[in-house]
């Protein structure tokens, strides 16, 4: 069975979802059309986040600070001004026919650089806005052996690459995590959220995960079972649905991608998702994981709603020969 025959059911779980959802029309309490917004309302009362908001606008716009920009959260005019012409120069670029030998295009697990999506320039600094300054605390020891040891088995890496399992599950195709799937990255940027009585259902472009976050205020599961993206649960605090996530299984990373950086058994996530107008939503998430960062941390971000974005097939394992190549390349390397 290939990956987009097992993905069938779970659209067509989420088509049901969306089919059993009337949405009541967003309305004010003064009736004025300049009036406050109000969260639409489900059919059963729940507020309404449905649609599709996809991170791509935000490409560009880096996970941690520069230090340079200290504590400021947004650009000046100056900075955003020059963010601009840096997406025209790599607009020019990516229309050229033949990219530059020089200019890096792929590392074999990858598009060259003409293929990528670029987002719109921000003035947003960084993703992360707290600590302050935009930047991660500083990471444990175990953490940053653990941040190291993944350096050395990602395919940019220097291995040893002795078998599948020296690579990480990026380059596996595994799964990128909870941030490394609704983080803006170079493609396939697409979020889903439906609803129904009950239960919220997220659906990403990547890998096509998807969580079902139940709201019945059910008890946690042993802390025996552990997954690459937690077992979520969520709960409604005023017009936000809050969904707090354990039980990870400590593989997967915090970066682009669910890349590098990687995480711990012990973390724990706190997301908040707060729609704000008829096309954003406002997205935070906490992350605190003592065995591998001094002190928790938090992004947030808009995101913005395109009903008409279409999600592509994400074919990654069929499509991935790097892990071949560099497997083979090993071998060769070892005869050598």
């Amino acid at each position: 069975m290939t990956r987009s025959q097992l993905a069938v059911p779970a659209v067509a779980v989420l088509a049901v979802c969306v089919m059993m959802t009337a949405s009541l029309p967003a309305q004010s309490s003064s009736g004025a059309s300049n009036a406050k917004w109000v969260t639409p309302r489900t059919a059963w009362g729940d507020p309404d986040l449905q649609g599709i908001w996809p991170a791509s606008e935000l490409i560009g716009v880096p996970l941690q600070r520069d230090p340079a920009l200290g504590t400021r959260a947004y650009l000046t005019d100056e900075e955003f001004a020059e963010r601009q012409k840096q997406a025209s120069r790599q607009a020019a670029a990516d229309g050229e026919e033949f990219a530059a030998p020089a200019g890096g295009g792929g590392d074999g697990t990858g598009p060259p650089n003409h293929w990528l999506e670029r987002g719109t320039p921000q003035r947003q600094a960084s993703l992360i806005v707290d600590p302050p300054n935009g930047r991660m605390p500083a990471m444990t020891p175990d953490g940053e052996r653990r941040a190291a040891d993944r350096a050395r088995r990602s395919s940019t890496g220097a291995g040893p690459f002795n078998g599948p399992e020296d690579l990480d599950y990026y380059d596996r195709c595994v799964s990128r995590g909870v941030l490394g799937s609704i983080a803006p990255v170079v493609y396939n940027n697409g979020t889903e959220i439906v609803q129904g009585p009950g239960y919220v259902a997220i659906r990403f472009e990547m890998i096509h995960d998807t969580r079902i976050i139940p709201l019945d205020g059910r008890a946690p599961v042993s802390q025996a079972v552990r997954q690459h993206m937690g077992i979520p649960r969520g709960h409604w605090e005023g017009e936000t649905l809050v969904v707090e996530t354990s039980n990870f299984n400590g593989t997967i990373g915090v970066t682009g991608n669910g890349r590098l950086m990687p995480t711990s058994d012990a973390l724990k996530m706190v997301e908040r998702f707060t729609r704000t107008s008829a096309d954003t939503i406002e997205y935070e998430a906490t992350v605190d994981d003592p065995k591998t960062w001094t002190g928790p941390w938090r992004v947030s971000f808009p995101l913005r709603r395109d009903d008409s974005y279409g999600f592509f097939e994400y074919a990654c394992h069929e499509g991935n020969n790097a892990m071949r190549n560099i497997l083979s390349a090993a071998r060769a390397e070892e005869r050598r």
